[in-house]
């Protein structure tokens, strides 16, 4: 069975204080959490050791926001796997839009990243997803495919976990309806070749929208952007309710 992941990308917010007082408000509001889901949480680098301390003990996994493929070298700005598992970060989101639009990061470069992370027993969150444009000129599934099939090649699908995030809306308000989302993730689990794979929707996830989204039945959870720097969001968001 497919065990649900609930995870929440803080981007570039949260110092190290603002996420210990987030932590203070967040876990009394996990405690009773099911045991068939997994929440994770990838703040900033610099919020990664002091959040390690809070919450170990508790249910919550780190992740990364990326991971470089090498485990050191002359690689300003990077992060390797062995910086990351000294502070026992368990996930390594790689290939977000964000990255792949600002700094240009090509399918290869992010199985590489997967591919490392995976090496050094890091689970890699990898992200695929379409345009508006590419949408609406109807390269959607062929844009995704070709992310999948030159993100995921050479790794380990069974310690991975796929994260569908229609770019048009990202941090836009616009969420992908629920059927289509799921229409999607059900072609990247039959692209992938393996029907136990791990997908999440990211897009506008929200605490109004996250019943129904996880009540289809390809979407296996979902990576929170905006709303999981709330805590009373979050928490609602990771205790949703299946309609």
């Amino acid at each position: 069975m497919r065990k649900t992941v609930i995870a929440g990308n803080w981007k570039m917010h949260m110092t190290c204080a603002s996420a210990k007082e987030f932590m203070e408000g967040f876990l009394p509001l996990f405690k009773d959490l099911p045991s068939d889901r997994n929440v994770v949480i990838a703040p900033p680098f610099t919020a990664i050791s002091s959040l390690a301390t809070i919450i170990e003990g508790t249910q919550i996994n780190l992740s990364s926001q990326n991971v470089h493929w090498e485990d050191s070298g002359a690689f300003t700005a990077e992060i390797s796997p062995s910086m990351l598992l000294e502070h026992n970060v368990r996930y390594a989101i790689v290939g977000h839009s964000e990255p792949r639009k600002y700094f240009s990061e090509s399918d290869e470069q992010i199985n590489l990243r997967a591919k490392s992370a995976q090496t050094h027993g890091l689970i890699p969150i990898v992200c695929v997803g379409e345009t508006f444009e590419q949408r609406e000129r109807g390269e959607a599934e062929r844009v995704i495919r070709r992310q999948v099939e030159q993100g995921l090649e050479q790794t380990d699908l069974s310690k991975l976990v796929i994260a569908y995030e229609p770019i048009w809306a990202i941090g836009t308000g616009k969420t992908c309806e629920s059927n289509e989302a799921n229409r999607i993730c059900g072609l990247i689990r039959k692209w992938s070749g393996f029907n136990d794979l791990l997908i999440q929707y990211g897009g506008s996830v929200k605490p109004g929208n996250i019943d129904e989204i996880m009540s289809m039945s390809d979407i296996d959870g979902v990576l929170v952007g905006g709303a999981s720097l709330d805590p009373q969001d979050f928490a609602r968001i990771a205790n949703y309710k299946i309609r």
